[in-house]
């Protein structure tokens, strides 16, 4: 004797009802187009079967000239950016020299890049390289103005403009604002934005930007007067470049607390950069170090960087194109920001 089947009622895929199926119709027609009706809704509310990705996780790289987006969210907050160039020091003249104690200190406490190397010899191509992803076909120290010397190519601050951010170069010992022309232990070389005629062809906006390193100590007193992007070239003494090791180290021990104890360092997401513009005729590998909350702590990386990783670096995080294929094929130096890696 045949077992009477109940009516079953199909769900669509939240859970509701939708409609009966007799296992006794007459016909199989009305079923089919039942089936039908179930799998046609429950397609449209089933979605895909792929796992969404988190929000904040890593997306795919983009194309050499865009911004990546690979930048996780505690780079992507990145406030303000120090940059303190010292000088013609390879690694091995202050890494684990006591003369360099503060430095060495710093290093220990932060995180630091045993592979990092200068691009080129000697240093003005390599302040050109990190701020604009290339040398612009200079290999001399050669002073401006004159069309031999001179970057007329884009630079890291046509980024930060147009980003609605701001940015100052602060050159100790530069007589006034804008100064082209050595005085003292002043040297132009080591001050690369006036080298780009998009900074200096309007003497005012250039005299608002380039500028004495006297002022910087004012700008430092708040989050809102600091610049977003800061470049600071020490003195040919504080560098270390006609002075010894143990000179400029005593400029750090004094000017570097000054920067991470100030509100942009304690109060927000700000990166200290310190590093050498090239070593000596044996190597190019200089001293790299990140300081500040957005450095991770006790950090080493034997990762190859360049200067060119420094200016990527700046343009993962803030989402800036790539300049040039140097900084867009450079490996950025997100590893050692905290939060990231």
């Amino acid at each position: 004797m045949p077992v009477a089947v109940r009516p079953r009622r199909a769900r669509v895929a939240d859970g509701s009802q939708l409609l009966s199926v007799s296992a006794h119709a007459r016909t199989a027609a009305p079923l089919a187009a039942a089936i039908a009706l179930l799998m046609l809704l429950s397609g449209c509310t089933g979605g895909s079967s792929t796992t969404p990705s988190p929000v904040g996780s890593a997306g795919p790289v983009g194309p050499p000239n865009s911004p990546s987006t690979g930048a996780s969210a505690a780079s992507a907050t990145l406030q303000h950016v120090v940059i303190i160039m010292e000088e013609n020091k390879p690694s091995s003249a202050v890494m684990g020299n006591p003369a360099a104690s503060y430095l060495n200190g710093l290093a220990r406490s932060y995180s630091v890049a045993t592979n990092y190397s200068a691009v080129s010899h000697p240093s003005l191509p390599n302040y050109l390289a990190v701020t604009s992803g290339g040398t612009a076909g200079i290999s001399s120290d050669c002073n401006p103005p004159g069309g031999s010397c001179l970057a007329s190519v884009a630079n890291i601050t046509d980024e930060i403009v147009a980003s609605g951010r701001t940015w100052k170069m602060y050159a100790e010992s530069m007589p006034a604002p804008c100064s082209s022309h050595n005085s003292g232990e002043y040297a132009v070389k080591h001050n690369p934005f006036l080298y780009y005629p998009k900074v200096t062809r309007d003497s005012a906006y250039c005299a608002a930007h380039d500028v004495p390193y006297s002022q910087f100590g004012q700008d430092l007193a708040t989050t809102t007067t600091l610049p977003n992007y800061s470049f600071i070239s020490p003195n040919l003494c504080n560098d270390m470049h006609d002075c010894p090791v143990a000179t400029g180290d005593q400029w750090l021990a004094r000017e570097v607390p000054r920067i991470l104890q100030s509100p942009a360092f304690t109060q927000q997401h700000s990166l200290l950069i310190l590093t050498f513009d090239e070593g000596d005729g044996s190597t190019n590998t200089v001293a790299c170090i990140f300081a500040g909350p957005a450095a991770k702590r006790g950090f080493t990386s034997a990762t190859a960087y360049s200067h060119y990783s420094i200016l990527r670096t700046l343009e993962v995080a803030w989402g800036l194109p790539a300049l040039t294929r140097n900084d867009a094929t450079a490996t950025p130096m997100t590893a050692m920001l905290s939060g990231v890696g």
